[in-house]
This record gives C-alpha cells, sequence and structure tokens, in this order.
C-alpha cells in the first residue's frame, strides 16, 4: 500500500515537472515568435534614445509642449493640446470630406506596420494605438496646413496655441523619441490632397513647414525626399550634401589626432569662410586654407544636433554623416579662443557666448564612433600634415611676428635695411683694410 501511494505521488510530481516544462516552452517559444515578428529588417526607425546620450541632456531628447507617437503618450503635461488633438480631427474629416469610419479603416489597416517602426515594446492595445496614431496624424496634418495658410487660424486656436507654444512645438516635432511613421501621415493626407489643387504633396508641406533648416534649398521632388521615414530624417536630408559627396565610413578611416583652431592658425593654417550652403561641406585647400560654411550656434541648435545624431547612432551607423560633421568641430573647438577665432572669420555665429565650447565639446560625449567618412578622414591628414610641416610652422612665425601689420611690415623692412646698410659697411672696410695689409707684407 506504502510503495502504491509513492508511485502516485511521484507520478504527480513527474507529471507537475512535465506541465511547467511544457508552460516553459510555450513561454519561450512566444517570446520568439514576438521577436521574429517585432525586428523585422528594414522596418524599424523610431527610437528611445540610448541612456548614455540621454543622461547627458534629457531636455534635448524630451517633448515639453506636445506628445507625438507612444514614448510619451499620456503624460499629464500634455493634456491641453491632447484636447485639442479632437478638435482637429473633426476639423480634418470636413477637410478630407471623409468620415471617422474610413480614416479608423486606413490606420487599422496599417497599424501592425505602424508598429513595427517603434524599438520599443508599446503598452497600449490595439483599440488605443490606433486612437492615438489618428488623433497624433490628423493634428500634425491640420496643424501643417494652417501654418501654410494663416489665414485658416481660429480665435480659439490663438487662444490655444499660444506663440511660446508654437515655438516650442516645431522643435517638440523634431525629437527622436516624438515621431510618427511618415509614411502613415501620407497616406492620409492623400484624402485631403485629392479635395482641392489648392493643396499639395504631404513632403512638401513638410519641408515648407521646417523649411528654415533647409539652409540649402532642396526641392521636396528630388530623388532625395523618396523614402522619408519621419520628421527627423527629412532634416537630416536637409543636412546632407548631394549624393555621392561623402562614402561610408570604413574600418581603415580613423582620425588618429588632430589640433584646436588656435594651434593650426598658429601653424599658418587659414581658417575661411565658405560659400557653401551645405553645413557638412568642410574643404582643405592645398597651402594651408581650410574653409568652413557658417553655422549658427545657439540654444534650438542643441536640439537639431543631438537628436539627429542619436537617429544616426541607432539607424546610420555607417552613414553618420552628421556625426562626423559635429565630431570635426569637437576637434576644431576646445576652448572660447577656437570659437573667437572662427567667429572673426564669420564661420561661427555666436548665439550662446562663453558656452559655446562646452556645447561642442559635448556633443561628441559618448557618442560611439570608431571611425569617420573617408573625405573627413583624408581632411584630417591634410592639415594634421600642415601642422607637423617646421617649414609652415617658420613660416606662420616669422608672419606673425614680422609682418602682421603694416608698422611692423615697415619695421621689418628697416631693420633688414639697416642690417644690409651696416654688413656692406663692414664688407667695404674689410676690402679697404687688405691691401694695406698687403703693401706692408
Amino acid at each position: 500500500m506504502g510503495q502504491s501511494y509513492g508511485t502516485y505521488f511521484q507520478r504527480n510530481d513527474q507529471n507537475a515537472s512535465a506541465d511547467q516544462e511544457e508552460h516553459l516552452v510555450i513561454r519561450i517559444t512566444q517570446l520568439l515568435e514576438n521577436s521574429r515578428h517585432h525586428y523585422l529588417p528594414g522596418e524599424c526607425c523610431i527610437y528611445k534614445v540610448p541612456y548614455h546620450l540621454h543622461k547627458l541632456n534629457e531636455e534635448a531628447y524630451t517633448p515639453q509642449v506636445i506628445s507625438i507617437g507612444p514614448f510619451h503618450h499620456g503624460k499629464k503635461k500634455f493634456q491641453i493640446l491632447e484636447k485639442y488633438k479632437v478638435r482637429y480631427l473633426d476639423d480634418f474629416m470636413r477637410r478630407a470630406e471623409t468620415n471617422l469610419e474610413n480614416l479608423v479603416r486606413i490606420v487599422k489597416g496599417s497599424e501592425a506596420a505602424i508598429h513595427q517602426c517603434y524599438a520599443e515594446t508599446i503598452e497600449l492595445d490595439s483599440d488605443e494605438f490606433v486612437t492615438m496614431i489618428l488623433l497624433d496624424a490628423a493634428f500634425i496634418i491640420e496643424y501643417f496646413l494652417r501654418d501654410m495658410f494663416p489665414m485658416q487660424w481660429t480665435d480659439e486656436d490663438r487662444t490655444v496655441i499660444k506663440p511660446w507654444i508654437t515655438a516650442r512645438m516645431q522643435l517638440d516635432f523634431l525629437l527622436l523619441e516624438n515621431q510618427l511613421p511618415f509614411f502613415i501621415l501620407n497616406d492620409l493626407y492623400q484624402l485631403v490632397l485629392v479635395t482641392h489643387s489648392l493643396y499639395r504633396p504631404f513632403t512638401e508641406v513638410a519641408s515648407r513647414y521646417f523649411g528654415f533648416l533647409n539652409t540649402q534649398n532642396k526641392s521636396s521632388d528630388s530623388y532625395e525626399f523618396n523614402g522619408i521615414i519621419h520628421f527627423v530624417d527629412l532634416i537630416r536630408i536637409f543636412y546632407l550634401p548631394p549624393p555621392g559627396t561623402l562614402s561610408e565610413r570604413r574600418s581603415d578611416s580613423k582620425v588618429e589626432k588632430i589640433y584646436c583652431a588656435t594651434q593650426l592658425a598658429e601653424a599658418g593654417l587659414t581658417f575661411k569662410k565658405s560659400e557653401s550652403q551645405c553645413y557638412l561641406d568642410l574643404k582643405y585647400h592645398e597651402g594651408g586654407v581650410l574653409k568652413i560654411p557658417c553655422f549658427t550656434i545657439d540654444n534650438t541648435t542643441q536640439i537639431f544636433a543631438r537628436n539627429l545624431m542619436a537617429l544616426e547612432q541607432c539607424h546610420y551607423p555607417t552613414q553618420a554623416y552628421v556625426t562626423d560633421y559635429f565630431l570635426l568641430l569637437d576637434f576644431l573647438i576646445d576652448t572660447g579662443k577656437d570659437v573667437a577665432l572662427l567667429a572673426e572669420k564669420n564661420i561661427l555665429v555666436n548665439g550662446m557666448g562663453d558656452d559655446n565650447a562646452t556645447f561642442i565639446n559635448n556633443l561628441g560625449t559618448n557618442v560611439q564612433y570608431s571611425s569617420m567618412n573617408p573625405e573627413y578622414c583624408r581632411l584630417c591628414r591634410d592639415i594634421v600634415e600642415f601642422h607637423d610641416s617646421n617649414w609652415n610652422r617658420w613660416k606662420a612665425i616669422l608672419k606673425r611676428d614680422h609682418f602682421s601689420t603694416p608698422w611692423r611690415v615697415v619695421a621689418t623692412i628697416a631693420a633688414i635695411l639697416l642690417l644690409a646698410f651696416t654688413l656692406t659697411q663692414a664688407v667695404c672696410s674689410i676690402i679697404s683694410v687688405l691691401p694695406s695689409k698687403r703693401r706692408n707684407l
């Protein structure tokens, strides 16, 4: 009898163990399936900023007045505009001459694709997620169109969306963690586009809204704008030089050392403002001339720069051209003296006072890179070779100490003439003495 009880309990233990193993296998299988589904290559494009970057300046990555997408959704400080998004959805339906059922159908049909764009797990059920995407997208489209056609602003708009909110909202739209996939905005905007010839394609609408950053005046019709993934990506396109100008990073394109601007200037290198409208278009010319396009540094620059660099760290690791540009500035600028030198040459427009050097230096902190694009790498090598040349340094010292001002030029020429006159007199005296000595001999 005791043996039968023992066998019974043993079987129960074995069954329980088997059930636990089966349950564990099911859980791990689900994790594997979710992983395969969630990380399909080429689809993920909206990221949470890595902690090692985020901790350096949280405000530069965090929306202040409006939440777009799931990462900052539901926070209390965004409640005012969250309520106003509903109003804009109603206005959007009237503008697009459509109904809510049709809009929900469009977003619902792209729900899986939208999910794939976000690098993090989203803690919203399907209905909450679709509602959020629809409200955010409708608000952006309506707001951009009101910006394009100011006569469409209402008194209620002006009451709720005050000037300071307008200014900050433009920055919030450019945060990596505060994005919608561009394709869903474009899909919903098509409903508006077909209603009237007045409306332009959404790429053009967005480019006009962020036009203050489009210093190269790139046309939204250009093939460069095909495949925009979100607004931060759009700004990156504004910054980039023409396709083919810069190459992808290579493991052998490493920058071992480079000198700061004042050190290079002391060695005779000349800094000149480039007429190029592309910030990234730095060029070294034979004879020691470095041409750099004019760049304004102010409080908003940090937001653009940090979010563009975060996007490249996450999405474009081998094409991190904007990151390379700011790293190169970091190399050139160590102190306020470097800032002053570049400002004197009209290369930097200083909007932050003495904080400029600190701002530039902090941009490169914790940025992961082992190489630069080959073009920048070659530029760095050229200016280092120029600096290390003794002949160039001697010329620079001569120019600085003896030919830097008209008075020094005059004084130097006078000294040379005096020296020449003195030497001539000495030689003449020696020559006049020699014949008499010979006669005496």
